[in-house]
């Protein structure tokens, strides 16, 4: 089934190119090519992540000028790429499963959907949110110990410089690298340590990726609906009988980026509070008779009470967003063009 064909809704016809549906890939080359450039795109977005998950351990605010500038100061430019090594390691299995999950529960959902009687926007939004939430879930299954690990590896600067007054319970373990830290949390916290926070991040991912999804699908349609009015009345003001319009590639690849950067939007203000949450369970720890415990939900959300209320949730929002919104608009343009790398020659 393809959703993503063209549309005739107005005067002006507009063939948006069709999706490209798994049993069109070449797998080998799907999965290869997709290993390579979402590399490179998570090699480009990582310091916006450092930026982030620091500004959520705070318990102060602080800008994001400010904490660049003390990583910058103290750690140097490699303060930056704390954990990235683990970060990519993890990167390529999660979004194996995360592609898998995504265009299996796509194509089958939006099959039934469609068999079920609902328009073909309704179902282009209903496989998308479904395609979402499963491939979040069994993408976690790989991220939580990776997320745990790099997280760690993250703030451990905080330990060496001026901001260990600003982030406290930091773990005292010191991690030469990646295999060393999760050497050390299994020892100390078994395997229970590298899958702490899984619950809450499930709780986080999938609903975000539905969301967004779901949002990036809407805002995709309203968009070309919208470029197609605006043709429709170019077309009458020049007493055309209507005219059929291709877009370039170009303008295809401006259309899915600002529709991900408004998928991104939505998502991010959606579920902020709970990354935080996230964050702050696999990251911090507290002190019980003398003794370094995990922290539990109840008492994270009360030290973020404590530090702010729900401001204290949205610490990090600006890099969040702009994060969510850079690697969203990469990952669906590198993703649709990989796709159509990958399609085999029909």
């Amino acid at each position: 089934m393809s959703l993503g064909t063209a549309e005739d809704d107005s005067a002006s016809e507009i063939h948006i190119p069709a999706d490209v549906d798994w049993h069109m890939l070449d797998k080998s080359k799907f999965f290869f090519l997709g290993a390579a450039l979402f590399s490179g795109v998570s090699a480009a977005l990582y310091p916006v992540v450092v930026l982030k998950t620091r500004q959520q351990v705070s318990h102060t605010p602080v800008s994001c000028f400010k904490m660049s500038y003390t990583i910058m100061r103290y750690e140097g430019f490699r303060g930056f790429y704390r954990g990235f090594g683990t970060s990519l390691m993890g990167t390529i299995p999660a979004r194996a499963l995360y592609m898998t999950a995504l265009e299996v529960t796509k194509s089958n959902v939006g099959t039934a959907t469609v068999r079920l009687g609902f328009s073909d926007t309704t179902a282009t939004a209903i496989a998308n949110a479904a395609a979402g939430l499963s491939s979040a879930m069994a993408a976690q299954l790989v991220w939580t110990p990776i997320d745990v690990v790099s997280q760690r590896l993250m703030v451990q600067g905080c330990n060496n410089n001026s901001s260990k007054n600003i982030v406290p319970n930091i773990s005292s373990f010191r991690y030469s690298n990646g295999l060393d830290a999760f050497r050390k949390i299994l020892v100390a916290d078994g395997p229970r340590g590298l899958y702490r926070g899984f619950g809450i991040s499930i709780l986080t991912y999938a609903p975000s990726n539905a969301v967004w999804w779901a949002s990036y699908s809407v805002s995709h349609r309203l968009i070309w609906s919208g470029f197609g009015c605006y043709m429709s009345k170019k077309d009458e003001s020049s007493s055309s009988n209507g005219c059929c319009y291709r877009p370039s590639s170009k303008a295809a690849v401006a259309v899915q980026g600002l529709s991900a950067a408004m998928a991104s939007g939505v998502s991010a203000i959606i579920t902020m509070p709970l990354d935080t949450i996230k964050t702050r369970l696999q990251v911090l720890d507290g002190e019980e008779n003398g003794q370094r415990r995990p922290l539990t939900i109840l008492q994270t959300v009360r030290n973020l009470v404590k530090e702010g209320g729900l401001a204290a949730c949205y610490r990090g929002l600006g890099p969040r967003w702009a994060s969510m919104s850079m690697s969203a608009t990469t990952m669906i343009t590198t993703y649709e063009f990989l796709k159509r790398l990958s399609a085999k020659s029909q």
